[in-house]
Protein backbone atom coordinates (compact mmCIF):
# COMPACT_ATOMS: atom_id res chain seq x y z
CA UNK A 1 0.00 0.00 0.00
CA UNK A 2 1.40 3.23 -1.07
CA UNK A 3 1.33 6.18 1.40
CA UNK A 4 -1.24 7.87 -0.16
CA UNK A 5 -3.61 5.34 0.15
CA UNK A 6 -2.45 4.22 3.88
CA UNK A 7 -3.52 7.98 4.72
CA UNK A 8 -6.73 8.73 2.39
CA UNK A 9 -8.21 5.47 3.29
CA UNK A 10 -9.20 6.32 6.63
CA UNK A 11 -9.45 9.20 5.97
CA UNK A 12 -6.71 11.36 7.99
CA UNK A 13 -6.40 14.11 5.73
CA UNK A 14 -9.90 14.62 6.04
CA UNK A 15 -9.61 14.78 9.60
CA UNK A 16 -7.06 17.37 9.57
CA UNK A 17 -9.11 19.63 7.42
CA UNK A 18 -12.08 19.23 10.02
CA UNK A 19 -9.86 19.99 12.62
CA UNK A 20 -8.44 23.14 11.93
CA UNK A 21 -12.17 24.43 10.14
CA UNK A 22 -13.78 23.58 13.52
CA UNK A 23 -11.21 25.23 15.73
CA UNK A 24 -11.51 29.18 15.68
CA UNK A 25 -14.69 28.48 18.14
CA UNK A 26 -12.51 26.05 20.54
CA UNK A 27 -10.15 28.84 21.12
CA UNK A 28 -12.41 32.25 20.89
CA UNK A 29 -12.68 33.72 24.70
CA UNK A 30 -9.33 31.97 25.71
CA UNK A 31 -6.93 34.38 26.85
CA UNK A 32 -3.19 34.29 27.51
CA UNK A 33 -0.32 32.29 26.15
CA UNK A 34 -0.22 29.58 28.46
CA UNK A 35 -4.15 28.67 28.27
CA UNK A 36 -4.27 28.87 24.42
CA UNK A 37 -1.70 26.53 24.02
CA UNK A 38 -2.82 24.09 26.33
CA UNK A 39 -6.59 24.53 24.77
CA UNK A 40 -5.19 23.78 21.27
CA UNK A 41 -3.27 21.06 22.89
CA UNK A 42 -6.51 19.48 24.30
CA UNK A 43 -8.31 20.10 21.28
CA UNK A 44 -5.69 18.14 19.65
CA UNK A 45 -5.89 15.29 21.48
CA UNK A 46 -9.31 15.39 21.32
CA UNK A 47 -9.78 14.82 17.72
CA UNK A 48 -7.09 12.09 17.80
CA UNK A 49 -4.13 14.21 16.16
CA UNK A 50 -1.44 14.82 18.39
CA UNK A 51 1.83 12.45 18.41
CA UNK A 52 0.46 11.15 15.09
CA UNK A 53 4.17 9.17 15.01
CA UNK A 54 4.23 8.63 18.45
CA UNK A 55 2.95 4.81 19.47
CA UNK A 56 -0.36 4.68 20.64
CA UNK A 57 0.87 3.12 23.71
CA UNK A 58 2.12 6.37 24.75
CA UNK A 59 -0.67 8.70 23.47
CA UNK A 60 0.13 9.11 20.13
CA UNK A 61 -1.94 7.97 16.85
CA UNK A 62 0.80 5.30 15.93
CA UNK A 63 0.95 6.23 12.18
CA UNK A 64 4.61 6.40 12.07
CA UNK A 65 6.91 9.20 10.57
CA UNK A 66 4.52 9.94 7.42
CA UNK A 67 1.47 10.83 9.48
CA UNK A 68 3.54 13.73 11.00
CA UNK A 69 4.52 15.08 7.41
CA UNK A 70 1.34 14.71 5.86
CA UNK A 71 0.03 16.97 9.32
CA UNK A 72 2.90 19.49 8.83
CA UNK A 73 1.53 19.99 5.29
CA UNK A 74 -2.12 20.18 5.91
CA UNK A 75 -1.34 22.70 9.38
CA UNK A 76 0.83 24.83 7.90
CA UNK A 77 -0.06 28.37 8.90
CA UNK A 78 -2.90 27.72 10.85
CA UNK A 79 -1.24 26.05 14.06
CA UNK A 80 -1.76 29.06 16.90
CA UNK A 81 1.28 30.63 17.73
CA UNK A 82 0.88 29.49 21.45
CA UNK A 83 1.41 25.99 20.68
CA UNK A 84 5.28 27.21 20.25
CA UNK A 85 5.90 26.82 23.98
CA UNK A 86 5.22 22.99 23.82
CA UNK A 87 7.88 22.82 21.16
CA UNK A 88 10.84 21.88 23.27
CA UNK A 89 8.71 19.06 25.21
CA UNK A 90 7.22 17.63 21.77
CA UNK A 91 10.10 18.18 19.59
CA UNK A 92 12.92 17.53 21.33
CA UNK A 93 12.30 16.43 25.14
CA UNK A 94 9.71 13.46 23.52
CA UNK A 95 11.61 11.69 21.18
CA UNK A 96 14.55 11.63 23.34
CA UNK A 97 12.81 9.95 25.90
CA UNK A 98 10.98 7.51 23.77
CA UNK A 99 14.47 6.72 21.89
CA UNK A 100 16.12 6.59 25.56
CA UNK A 101 14.48 6.37 28.51
CA UNK A 102 13.35 4.25 30.70
CA UNK A 103 9.63 2.30 30.30
CA UNK A 104 8.69 3.99 33.69
CA UNK A 105 9.58 7.36 32.55
CA UNK A 106 7.68 7.07 29.09
CA UNK A 107 4.79 5.99 30.58
CA UNK A 108 5.00 9.04 32.90
CA UNK A 109 5.72 12.15 30.92
CA UNK A 110 4.97 11.53 26.80
CA UNK A 111 0.85 11.08 27.25
CA UNK A 112 0.95 14.48 29.75
CA UNK A 113 3.24 16.33 27.11
CA UNK A 114 1.22 15.53 23.85
CA UNK A 115 -2.13 16.34 25.65
CA UNK A 116 -0.55 20.20 26.76
CA UNK A 117 -0.97 19.18 30.10
CA UNK A 118 2.86 19.91 31.19
CA UNK A 119 5.82 22.02 29.74
CA UNK A 120 9.16 21.58 29.31
CA UNK A 121 12.51 23.72 29.04
CA UNK A 122 15.93 21.75 28.11
CA UNK A 123 18.76 22.89 29.97
CA UNK A 124 21.83 23.06 27.63
CA UNK A 125 24.08 26.22 28.01
CA UNK A 126 26.18 27.39 30.48
CA UNK A 127 27.57 30.85 30.97
CA UNK A 128 31.08 29.03 30.11
CA UNK A 129 29.88 26.36 28.01
CA UNK A 130 27.57 27.06 24.82
CA UNK A 131 29.07 25.98 21.82
CA UNK A 132 31.45 24.02 23.40
CA UNK A 133 28.53 22.04 25.11
CA UNK A 134 30.71 19.48 26.15
CA UNK A 135 32.37 22.21 28.84
CA UNK A 136 29.65 22.28 30.99
CA UNK A 137 29.87 22.34 34.47
CA UNK A 138 27.17 21.92 36.54
CA UNK A 139 27.53 19.05 39.34
CA UNK A 140 25.48 16.17 39.94
CA UNK A 141 26.10 13.98 43.16
CA UNK A 142 24.40 10.85 43.90
CA UNK A 143 23.47 10.67 47.58
CA UNK A 144 21.06 8.15 48.85
CA UNK A 145 17.67 9.67 48.20
CA UNK A 146 18.48 10.30 44.48
CA UNK A 147 21.11 13.07 42.79
CA UNK A 148 21.92 16.66 43.92
CA UNK A 149 22.77 19.23 41.23
CA UNK A 150 24.43 21.96 41.25
CA UNK A 151 25.51 25.26 39.02
CA UNK A 152 23.80 27.43 36.10
CA UNK A 153 22.34 27.21 33.15
CA UNK A 154 21.43 30.07 30.81
CA UNK A 155 19.45 30.90 27.40
CA UNK A 156 16.87 28.69 28.87
CA UNK A 157 13.42 29.17 26.76
CA UNK A 158 10.15 28.53 28.32
CA UNK A 159 12.06 27.65 31.93
CA UNK A 160 9.33 30.37 33.63
CA UNK A 161 6.33 28.17 32.85
CA UNK A 162 8.06 24.41 32.84
CA UNK A 163 7.34 22.05 35.26
CA UNK A 164 10.43 19.67 33.86
CA UNK A 165 13.64 20.14 31.97
CA UNK A 166 16.09 17.89 30.37
CA UNK A 167 19.10 18.61 31.44
CA UNK A 168 22.72 17.99 31.85
CA UNK A 169 25.27 17.71 34.54
CA UNK A 170 28.46 16.34 34.97
CA UNK A 171 28.89 13.22 36.68
CA UNK A 172 32.71 12.35 36.20
CA UNK A 173 34.90 15.10 36.43
CA UNK A 174 37.75 12.11 36.29
CA UNK A 175 36.88 11.16 33.17
CA UNK A 176 37.24 13.00 29.59
CA UNK A 177 34.85 15.99 29.00
CA UNK A 178 32.76 13.79 26.25
CA UNK A 179 32.36 11.11 28.76
CA UNK A 180 31.03 11.91 32.43
CA UNK A 181 27.88 13.86 31.43
CA UNK A 182 24.92 12.66 32.52
CA UNK A 183 21.06 13.63 30.91
CA UNK A 184 18.05 14.05 33.65
CA UNK A 185 14.60 14.52 34.36
CA UNK A 186 14.26 17.85 36.48
CA UNK A 187 11.19 18.90 37.80
CA UNK A 188 11.26 22.48 37.97
CA UNK A 189 8.81 23.35 41.11
CA UNK A 190 11.10 22.89 44.16
CA UNK A 191 13.49 24.84 46.30
CA UNK A 192 16.83 24.39 44.57
CA UNK A 193 15.49 26.15 41.14
CA UNK A 194 15.60 29.65 40.68
CA UNK A 195 14.91 31.10 37.36
CA UNK A 196 15.58 34.51 36.07
CA UNK A 197 14.20 35.86 33.29
CA UNK A 198 16.55 37.75 30.58
CA UNK A 199 15.07 40.76 28.59
CA UNK A 200 15.66 40.65 24.95
CA UNK A 201 16.11 44.03 22.31
CA UNK A 202 12.35 43.37 21.43
CA UNK A 203 11.41 43.91 24.76
CA UNK A 204 10.28 40.08 25.76
CA UNK A 205 11.51 37.06 28.49
CA UNK A 206 11.35 34.00 25.82
CA UNK A 207 15.07 33.02 27.95
CA UNK A 208 16.08 32.59 31.60
CA UNK A 209 18.64 31.64 33.61
CA UNK A 210 18.52 29.02 36.18
CA UNK A 211 20.36 28.39 38.88
CA UNK A 212 20.48 25.04 40.67
CA UNK A 213 20.93 25.12 44.49
CA UNK A 214 21.20 21.40 45.77
CA UNK A 215 18.74 20.86 42.96
CA UNK A 216 17.00 16.84 43.76
CA UNK A 217 16.26 14.59 41.30
CA UNK A 218 15.10 11.28 41.74
CA UNK A 219 17.38 8.35 41.62
CA UNK A 220 15.52 7.14 38.27
CA UNK A 221 15.24 10.17 36.43
CA UNK A 222 18.21 9.96 34.90
CA UNK A 223 17.76 9.18 30.42
CA UNK A 224 19.68 6.51 29.68
CA UNK A 225 23.15 5.95 31.17
CA UNK A 226 24.96 7.50 33.98
CA UNK A 227 28.19 9.09 32.48
CA UNK A 228 26.72 8.23 29.11
CA UNK A 229 24.34 11.22 28.51
CA UNK A 230 27.06 12.81 25.85
CA UNK A 231 25.45 10.71 22.83
CA UNK A 232 21.52 10.91 24.25
CA UNK A 233 22.50 14.63 23.94
CA UNK A 234 23.60 14.22 20.14
CA UNK A 235 20.29 12.63 19.70
CA UNK A 236 18.23 15.63 21.80
CA UNK A 237 20.08 18.22 19.74
CA UNK A 238 19.57 16.38 16.19
CA UNK A 239 15.62 16.38 17.05
CA UNK A 240 15.89 20.02 17.94
CA UNK A 241 17.52 20.96 14.92
CA UNK A 242 14.89 18.80 13.32
CA UNK A 243 11.74 20.40 14.46
CA UNK A 244 13.16 23.98 13.85
CA UNK A 245 13.82 22.94 10.34
CA UNK A 246 10.58 22.01 10.10
CA UNK A 247 8.73 25.07 11.58
CA UNK A 248 9.11 24.80 15.27
CA UNK A 249 10.53 27.36 17.74
CA UNK A 250 11.01 31.02 16.01
CA UNK A 251 9.10 31.17 12.63
CA UNK A 252 11.08 33.34 9.99
CA UNK A 253 8.61 36.13 8.32
CA UNK A 254 6.44 34.02 5.80
CA UNK A 255 6.49 34.62 2.14
CA UNK A 256 2.63 35.61 2.52
CA UNK A 257 3.15 38.38 4.42
CA UNK A 258 6.25 39.54 2.81
CA UNK A 259 4.24 39.66 -0.67
CA UNK A 260 1.91 41.71 1.18
CA UNK A 261 4.08 44.36 2.71
CA UNK A 262 5.97 44.33 -0.99
CA UNK A 263 2.49 45.56 -2.69
CA UNK A 264 1.10 47.38 0.52
CA UNK A 265 4.06 49.24 0.04
CA UNK A 266 4.40 49.79 -3.84
CA UNK A 267 7.62 48.04 -4.64
CA UNK A 268 6.08 45.31 -6.59
CA UNK A 269 7.39 46.76 -9.67
CA UNK A 270 10.88 47.16 -8.53
CA UNK A 271 13.03 44.84 -10.08
CA UNK A 272 15.63 44.26 -6.95
CA UNK A 273 12.51 43.91 -4.69
CA UNK A 274 11.36 41.26 -6.51
CA UNK A 275 14.55 39.39 -6.88
CA UNK A 276 14.62 39.35 -2.92
CA UNK A 277 11.02 38.35 -2.31
CA UNK A 278 11.84 35.54 -4.99
CA UNK A 279 15.11 34.79 -3.13
CA UNK A 280 12.39 34.44 -0.03
CA UNK A 281 10.03 31.89 -1.37
CA UNK A 282 12.64 29.83 -3.31
CA UNK A 283 14.39 29.66 0.65
CA UNK A 284 11.09 29.18 2.30
CA UNK A 285 10.08 26.01 -0.45
CA UNK A 286 13.87 24.54 0.41
CA UNK A 287 13.36 24.69 4.17
CA UNK A 288 9.77 22.68 3.82
CA UNK A 289 11.36 20.18 0.92
CA UNK A 290 14.32 19.32 3.56
CA UNK A 291 11.51 18.72 6.42
CA UNK A 292 9.78 16.34 3.96
CA UNK A 293 13.12 14.95 2.87
CA UNK A 294 13.72 14.28 6.33
CA UNK A 295 10.67 12.52 7.57
CA UNK A 296 10.96 10.22 4.45
CA UNK A 297 14.38 9.16 5.92
CA UNK A 298 13.22 8.92 8.92
CA UNK A 299 10.32 6.65 7.80
CA UNK A 300 12.57 4.27 5.65
CA UNK A 301 14.17 3.35 8.94
CA UNK A 302 17.72 6.05 8.96
CA UNK A 303 17.77 7.75 12.25
CA UNK A 304 18.69 11.44 12.59
CA UNK A 305 21.67 12.39 11.86
CA UNK A 306 24.16 15.49 11.34
CA UNK A 307 22.26 16.41 7.99
CA UNK A 308 19.44 17.85 10.34
CA UNK A 309 21.78 21.19 10.40
CA UNK A 310 21.13 21.35 6.44
CA UNK A 311 17.15 22.78 7.75
CA UNK A 312 18.24 24.54 10.79
CA UNK A 313 20.95 26.33 8.98
CA UNK A 314 19.03 27.06 5.69
CA UNK A 315 15.90 28.28 7.93
CA UNK A 316 18.28 30.36 9.97
CA UNK A 317 19.16 31.94 6.84
CA UNK A 318 16.70 32.44 4.48
CA UNK A 319 14.75 34.12 8.09
CA UNK A 320 17.52 36.79 8.35
CA UNK A 321 17.36 37.70 4.34
CA UNK A 322 13.46 37.95 5.04
CA UNK A 323 14.04 40.02 8.59
CA UNK A 324 15.88 42.26 6.60
CA UNK A 325 13.58 42.94 3.15
CA UNK A 326 11.59 43.96 6.24
CA UNK A 327 13.69 46.33 7.67
CA UNK A 328 13.87 48.03 4.22
CA UNK A 329 10.12 48.19 3.36
CA UNK A 330 8.50 48.65 6.50
CA UNK A 331 10.26 51.50 8.06
CA UNK A 332 12.84 53.85 6.67
CA UNK A 333 13.70 55.38 9.88
CA UNK A 334 14.84 52.14 11.95
CA UNK A 335 13.21 49.47 14.73
CA UNK A 336 11.66 52.59 16.70
CA UNK A 337 7.94 51.78 17.56
CA UNK A 338 5.29 52.23 20.23
CA UNK A 339 2.97 49.66 21.67
CA UNK A 340 -0.23 49.50 19.24
CA UNK A 341 2.48 50.93 16.50
CA UNK A 342 1.07 48.96 13.56
CA UNK A 343 5.02 48.76 12.90
CA UNK A 344 5.40 47.19 15.80
CA UNK A 345 5.49 43.24 14.74
CA UNK A 346 7.33 44.25 11.96
CA UNK A 347 10.01 45.49 13.98
CA UNK A 348 9.42 42.48 16.26
CA UNK A 349 10.89 40.37 13.26
CA UNK A 350 13.70 42.64 12.44
CA UNK A 351 15.00 42.25 16.29
CA UNK A 352 14.19 39.20 16.67
CA UNK A 353 15.84 37.75 13.64
CA UNK A 354 19.48 37.06 15.00
CA UNK A 355 18.44 34.66 17.39
CA UNK A 356 17.51 32.23 14.57
CA UNK A 357 21.42 31.73 14.00
CA UNK A 358 21.64 31.57 17.86
CA UNK A 359 19.12 28.74 18.92
CA UNK A 360 19.89 25.38 18.64
CA UNK A 361 23.23 26.19 17.78
CA UNK A 362 24.67 28.82 16.19
CA UNK A 363 25.30 29.05 12.28
CA UNK A 364 28.92 27.73 12.68
CA UNK A 365 28.09 24.92 15.01
CA UNK A 366 25.86 23.91 12.07
CA UNK A 367 28.71 24.49 9.67
CA UNK A 368 30.87 22.35 11.33
CA UNK A 369 28.40 19.20 11.86
CA UNK A 370 27.88 19.54 7.96
CA UNK A 371 31.67 20.23 7.23
CA UNK A 372 32.75 17.25 9.17
CA UNK A 373 29.82 14.63 8.89
CA UNK A 374 28.06 15.32 6.03
CA UNK A 375 31.18 16.29 3.74
CA UNK A 376 33.69 14.04 5.77
CA UNK A 377 36.17 16.71 6.30
CA UNK A 378 38.66 16.74 8.60
CA UNK A 379 37.79 17.63 12.57
CA UNK A 380 40.15 19.96 14.30
CA UNK A 381 43.32 18.59 15.07
CA UNK A 382 43.17 19.72 18.82
CA UNK A 383 41.74 16.84 20.47
CA UNK A 384 40.76 16.49 24.36
CA UNK A 385 39.76 12.74 24.52
CA UNK A 386 42.05 11.18 26.72
CA UNK A 387 42.28 14.17 29.14
CA UNK A 388 40.10 14.14 32.18
CA UNK A 389 37.68 17.06 32.75
CA UNK A 390 39.51 18.70 35.91
CA UNK A 391 42.68 18.85 33.98
CA UNK A 392 40.93 21.18 31.20
CA UNK A 393 40.97 24.73 31.00
CA UNK A 394 37.63 25.49 30.22
CA UNK A 395 34.33 27.58 31.01
CA UNK A 396 35.01 29.12 34.14
CA UNK A 397 37.57 25.89 35.38
CA UNK A 398 40.78 27.94 35.31
CA UNK A 399 44.14 27.17 36.88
Amino acid sequence: MSKEDQFTMPGLSERIERFFEELPPLLSGVEGMVARGKAYRKALCEAGLAGLDVPAGYGGGGYGPPAKALFAKLSRGRIPAEDDIFTIGLGMALPTLLEFAAEHLRRRYVEPALRGEEIWCQMYSEPGAGSDLAGLQTRALRTAGGWVLNGQKIWTSRAEIAQFAICLARTDVDAPKHKGITMFVVPMDQPGVTVRPIRQITGACEFNEVFLDDAVVPEDHVVGEVNGGWPVAVALMQNERSAIGSGGGRRPVPFEKLRDLVHDRGRAADPRVRGDLADCYIGQRLAELLSELEAESVDAGTPLGAETSLGKLWRSTNGRAAAALVGELAFATGTAWQTGDDREDWAYAVLDACALSLGGGTDEVQKNGIAEKVLGLPRDPYRTDKVPFRDLTVGTQRD
